[in-house]
């Protein structure tokens, strides 16, 4: 199926992505946000904004849906391998030529995000405890995308058609764009934070996780405790606090009308432009201080930290293994770079292969989910994961995104974020499990880990608290 396009482009000096979301949500319901601060490539130097749906796939446990413009089905899934084949088929019958063929960023694309619980249409693996009430899968394809380039300071806006006569055109859009209203709306918590697990509780399956890797089951797996927090108001705010606190390369918020993803992740899943896929292993952090001469010695240290450098050394070989299920010629392009963020230093590296063109989607399920999220091996690692989490992970640990028409991808891992239904947040976190791990220690890393997260409900609630601000 053909896809009319067109396009004009807008300066972006007096615009942010996030006040440009704002002003456009409230008028076009399940708008999306897919942004990049932190960035280290030009690739990662692009925000984009979905606006109105009239293209989507999703999935769950029994069911796919598409729906094109309207036109809705539904399957049955007797085979849950096929749910990755059926993605691609329904991805990749849609064609739209680019308009400007020399840029980085992508025109047409679907968004969105497959959670952990669908490696199921990836492995052959059965869960026994999976989150039910959100698709493990779901892409949409977005009438309008709109494209900041961070580094020309342009505003991109293209305008997508099948069949459909829509009322709303460019020109409207671009009208909305340009209006300077921006509706902000505060947020608060309600209650008490709650956890699926005790502090004790989970300590005890850490200590069973440490068995399994000393009886040689496992080298690594990676253990996850989940926490809620009921709040009223808007979620958004939430998600504006944490790009301030935690600004990453992944930033993002996808609204799906009853539930909404958002986070903050620093970790890309698999990347693919062109005939090149590429995964980028992080392992190893240490935080910043915010002295550059204190900072090079922790750079120093961190090179020659025999446990993160060993941790390090796992994932790349894991993801070299992922690349070559359908890449050839896999490479280690580059191997335990220091970079230095805004809040903390990471060993990186960068394991490339040749593909094949629109094979993206077999790379997701090659690389997934990461094995930062799950361990190695990872087969054996998902299977104790499902055994000893109380709750299955829906979303948390799966990868989120986008998908071009032209087998181009781009995947963030989902960390560091928050699912919102109901008007409660699920967040979690974990840690990597090994023989000569300390319970106590781990138990700590994962609300190590949670602390950006919670600090964003907090900073949240007093973002518009003007008595405090009086105060001050």
């Amino acid at each position: 199926m053909k896809i009319r396009k067109q396009h004009i482009t807008l300066p972006a000096d007096s615009f942010t992505p996030v006040g440009l979301y704002l002003r456009l949500r409230d008028q076009f319901s399940n708008t999306i946000l897919l942004e990049s601060s932190d960035y280290h490539t030009r690739r990662n130097s692009f925000s984009y904004i979905g606006v109105q749906s009239i293209i989507d796939i999703q999935a769950d446990k029994h069911h796919v849906k598409t729906n094109i413009e309207g036109k809705e089905s539904e399957e049955v899934i007797n085979d849950p391998l096929q749910v990755s084949q059926r993605l691609n088929d329904f991805i990749f019958q849609f064609e739209c030529a680019p308009i400007l063929k020399n840029e980085d960023f992508e025109e047409s694309v679907f968004f969105g995000a497959t959670g952990f619980d669908g490696v199921q249409f990836f492995e052959d693996i059965s869960f026994e405890k999976t989150r039910d009430d959100i698709p493990f899968l779901r892409y949409h394809f977005y009438r309008f995308v709109i494209v900041f380039d961070h580094f020309k300071d342009e505003l991109h806006v293209f305008e997508h058609q099948l069949d459909k006569e829509y009322d709303l055109k460019l020109d409207d859009l671009v009208k909305v764009i340009l209006n300077r209203s921006i509706p902000q709306f505060k947020f608060s918590k309600a209650g008490e934070e709650s956890s699926n697990q005790t502090d004790s509780e989970f300590l005890e399956i850490i200590r069973k996780g440490i068995k399994h890797c000393e009886l040689g089951d496992v080298f690594q797996m990676v253990l996850s405790r989940q926490f809620s927090q009921k709040f009223k108001g808007d979620e958004f705010t939430v998600y504006r606090a944490l790009r301030s606190l935690n600004p990453s390369p992944y930033l993002f918020y996808f609204d799906y009308g009853d539930y909404k993803l958002f986070g903050s992740s620093p970790e890309a899943q698999v990347s693919v432009k062109g005939n090149k896929a590429f995964v980028n292993p992080i392992a190893g952090t240490y935080k910043r201080t915010g002295d550059d001469t204190a900072d090079a010695a922790l750079a120093e240290k961190l090179l020659n930290d025999e446990k993160e450098n060993a941790e390090h050394t796992m994932l790349v070989d894991l993801g070299r293994n992922d690349l070559s299920k359908n890449g050839k010629n896999v490479k280690v392009e580059v191997y335990k770079e220091v970079q230095f963020y805004s809040h903390v230093i990471h060993l990186v590296s960068k394991v490339s292969a040749d593909v094949a063109p629109k094979s993206s989607i077999n790379l997701l399920g090659d690389t997934f989910p990461a094995g930062t999220l799950s361990g190695a091996p990872k087969y054996k690692a998902l299977e104790l994961i499902n055994h000893y989490e109380p709750t299955g992970r829906g979303l948390y640990g799966g990868a989120v995104g986008l998908i071009g028409l032209n087998g181009n991808m781009n995947h963030a891992i989902i960390i560091r974020s928050f699912v919102s239904k109901n008007n409660e947040l699920k967040y979690q976190a974990g840690a990597g499990i090994v023989a000569l791990s300390d319970p106590e220690s781990e138990l700590q890393e994962v609300h190590n880990k949670l602390h950006a997260l919670r600090m964003a409900m907090e900073k949240a609630e007093n973002m518009f608290d003007t008595q405090k601000a009086k105060q001050l």
